[in-house]
């Protein structure tokens, strides 16, 4: 029997949490006068370190402070419960740039590449249900 079959009439599936990776698509070098593209291994590379990175960053429970004791992030524990969705976009420089402005630098940071001096290359964004339509109107990474 199907699933669907099993739910009440007028269900709604709930919204489902996701997070965006933003992947930039090039560097570009002003003391150089030039730029360079960010190949697909370092692509792969930075996101691999963005995904170790989310769960010291956003973790499913941390601690807030000794005297409060465990605090829960609800948005996480449903994003690490339910869905564990991501969407990778690959993006220009001024769509990494414009990304940053939509959210407070809480709910996102940057992965950086020592191969690129250090640079930025990856964005990501802390789960949520609802996104802004500059985000559903990115490229995604193929």
């Amino acid at each position: 029997m199907s699933m669907l079959k099993d739910k009440p009439e007028g269900w709604v599936k709930p919204a489902v949490s996701k997070m965006y990776l933003l992947i930039k698509d090039s560097i570009t070098f002003p003391d150089k006068a030039g730029f360079q593209v960010i190949d697909v291994g370092h692509a792969v590379n930075g996101a691999a370190h963005a995904g170790a990175m989310i769960a010291s960053r956003w973790p499913r429970q941390r601690i807030e402070s000794k005297a409060a004791g465990w605090m829960t992030d609800e948005v996480m524990v449903d994003w690490y419960d339910q869905s564990f969705r991501k969407v990778c976009c690959k993006v220009n420089e001024q769509q990494f740039e414009k990304a940053k402005t939509y959210f407070p630098p809480e709910e996102w940071f940057a992965v950086t590449e020592s191969h690129f001096e250090g640079a930025e290359i990856i964005l990501v964004f802390k789960p949520r249900t609802e996104w802004p339509e500059f985000f559903k109107s990115l490229k995604l990474y193929r």
